[in-house]
Order: structure tokens, then C-alpha cells, then sequence
């Protein structure tokens, strides 16, 4: 996940049930581009004891096989390819999400990298841009190129995060592609991810946003998939895990250095809009944690809403009605 998924949230997540791999942000690739060092990072310094995966977005052959030239050189366990980031910022460059209106293209981005890539080849797509006109004919591109996991969000790229997810579609896919394929899309908890698992046969499945929202997740599908009882989380726990970002995330990830308060305050309300979800279903901690413009403020908040009533549970599933990002990207 952009401007999330970097080394301090990859130490914390591993506290509380790292998942099988991790997938870092992505490298932007362009003429212009070098390989970002706060990327470099979550790959050369991760102590989580799971793999990490490189993401790569752009579109122009040279310039995506120099970038992997380079990171062949560091300890990734694969390169991914990413075909379906739908921020407009994104698309209306022709990379991420926006080249799925262009199988032919990507049929040459994969010929090139399947032939540079000794290793894995991993590629996370949705399932069309506007429609699913070009889905089957990727899919049989993913065959051909013999990309080793393909990663499916179940919505098109202009439906961004809202409405359902089509998780037909992802059998869909799960039918046509001989790699393993994962679900991702709304897999808000382990029964959720139980159940798309059921619907689509998918070998597994990919959690983003609402590993933010509650980080214990992964460790939860274990517990669910083993048939065991999912250990419950309280609110406390929240407020653990809410005192670890803060202390992970209160540097930069480039230089280490300490960040100002003000911008601290900004990349923590980033993480908090999603575990808001799940802590009152009025919302009501959302909107003091929003209010505050002081780490003072902002913690006081969460002390009022969480350690109020410590032991109560937090939510498995977010609370209807109860949003993270107005603007759905």
C-alpha cells in the first residue's frame, strides 16, 4: 500500500501476526526514476522473518527492466507488477490500473520481465478499467507468461473502493490462470476471508486497507483456518498498537530523522481513519481524532475513547456507515 506499507509498518505489523509475505510500496519507474531509498529500506533492513516482494508501476520496457536489473541485486523474494492501483493520479499516467485498456502492452511489459526474472514474477491487477472487455484476455496473458501468483481485486479500476466486490470474477480468474491466485477486496476479517475463500477457490488472499484497520488480522485467518477460536482484541490492545505506530512512524523513512509534529500528526490520522472503523459505531472517535491538531490533543483522544472501557471488544468487521476515506481512493 502506497505511503504505507514501509518498514516501521512492516515492524509493527509483525508484532501482531505478520502476514506470508509482505509487498512493498511501489517504485515508481519513469525516465527519470531511481530506485526510492526509503523503499530500499523495507527490502535491505527487514527483520520480520517473512519475505518481501517488490512492486513495480510504469509502463515503459527499458526503464521497468533497468529498475529490475537493480533490485535483482537486493534480497527480494520476487518482482510484482502492479495493474491496478485506481488512484486518477495513477491511471491517467497509462501505468498501474490504467493499462488494462491495453492488453497489448501488457503483453510486451510481461515478455520482457518473465525473460529478465529468473525467480518469481507476481502480478496484482483488478478486473478491468471500466469493464471486464479485456479480462479474459489478460488472464490468458498471465498464462502465457507464466507469471508465478496473480493477485485479483475484485472490482474494476473506475469503481475505485465502492460498492461490491465481484468476487465471481475472481473465480473467474481462478478457473482460467494456472498460477495461484489470491482474492483481494473487502477482506475485512478472518470469517470474511473464510467465506470469499469458499466462494472464489482462490489459493489465498491479499489484505490491504483493513490490515491498517486491525493489524491482528492475519494472525486471525491462522487461528480461523486451523479451526481454532480467534483470540478476541480489546480496545487496549487498539491503544498498544495506536502507541507502537507512533513511536515507528516519528522518523522518516528515508533518513531517520525526526519528523515535525505537525506532519507526525498528519501520517498518524492516515493509519487512525481506519482503525476508527471498528472502534464506536457512532463514529465519534473518528471525529475527535480528526479535531486534533496537537499530538497532545490527538492522543487524549484516544485515551478518552479507548481506555475508557478497556476491555471492551474491539470490532471484527467495520461499522456500517463509517468511512476512512470520503474520496474512496
Amino acid at each position: 500500500m502506497q505511503d504505507v506499507t514501509d518498514l516501521a509498518f512492516m515492524r509493527v505489523i509483525a508484532r501482531y501476526g505478520a502476514p506470508d509475505y509482505f509487498v512493498t510500496e511501489f517504485f515508481r519507474v519513469h525516465a527519470q526514476s531511481r530506485l526510492e531509498k526509503h523503499i530500499l529500506r523495507s527490502i535491505d533492513e527487514n527483520t520480520t522473518g517473512r519475505p518481501v516482494f517488490a512492486q513495480l508501476i510504469g509502463e515503459n520496457i527499458h526503464h521497468l527492466t533497468r529498475a529490475v536489473a537493480e533490485l535483482l541485486r537486493h534480497p527480494v523474494a520476487g518482482i510484482d507488477l502492479n495493474l491496478g492501483c485506481p488512484a486518477p493520479k495513477v491511471y491517467k499516467k497509462n501505468v498501474g490500473g490504467g493499462l488494462l485498456r491495453e492488453p497489448a502492452k501488457i503483453a510486451e511489459i510481461l515478455a520482457a520481465l518473465r525473460a529478465q526474472i529468473p525467480g518469481l514474477l507476481t502480478v496484482k491487477m483488478r478486473i478491468g478499467f471500466e469493464d471486464t472487455r479485456h479480462y479474459e484476455q489478460i488472464l490468458d496473458l498471465v498464462n502465457e507468461h507464466r507469471v508465478d501468483l496473480l493477485s485479483v481485486h475484485g472490482r474494476t479500476v473506475r469503481e475505485l473502493y465502492r460498492g461490491d466486490v465481484h468476487y465471481d470474477e475472481i473465480a473467474r480468474a481462478v478457473a482460467r490462470v494456472r498460477c495461484p491466485v489470491l482474492a483481494n477486496g473487502n477482506i475485512t476479517s478472518a470469517a470474511k476471508a473464510v467465506s470469499v475463500l469458499g466462494e472464489t477457490r482462490a489459493a489465498g488472499v491479499m489484505i490491504g486497507r483493513h490490515a491498517i484497520r486491525n493489524p491482528w488480522i492475519f494472525r486471525q485467518c491462522r487461528e480461523r483456518f486451523a479451526g481454532k477460536p480467534v483470540a478476541p482484541v480489546t480496545l487496549a490492545d487498539v491503544r498498544d498498537y495506536i502507541q507502537r505506530l507512533c513511536e515507528a512512524t516519528q522518523r522518516d523513512a528515508t533518513t531517520d530523522a525526526p519528523i515535525p509534529e505537525a506532519a507526525h500528526i498528519g501520517r498518524m490520522k492516515k493509519f487512525l481513519n481506519f482503525i476508527g472503523q471498528s472502534v464506536d459505531p457512532e463514529g465519534a472517535f473518528l471525529r475527535d481524532m480528526r479535531r486534533a491538531t496537537t499530538a497532545a490533543a490527538l492522543f487524549e483522544a484516544c485515551d478518552r475513547h479507548l481506555l475508557a472501557e478497556p476491555t471492551r471488544p474491539f470490532s471484527d468487521e467495520p461499522y456500517p456507515g463509517i468511512i476512512a476515506r470520503p474520496n474512496c481512493e
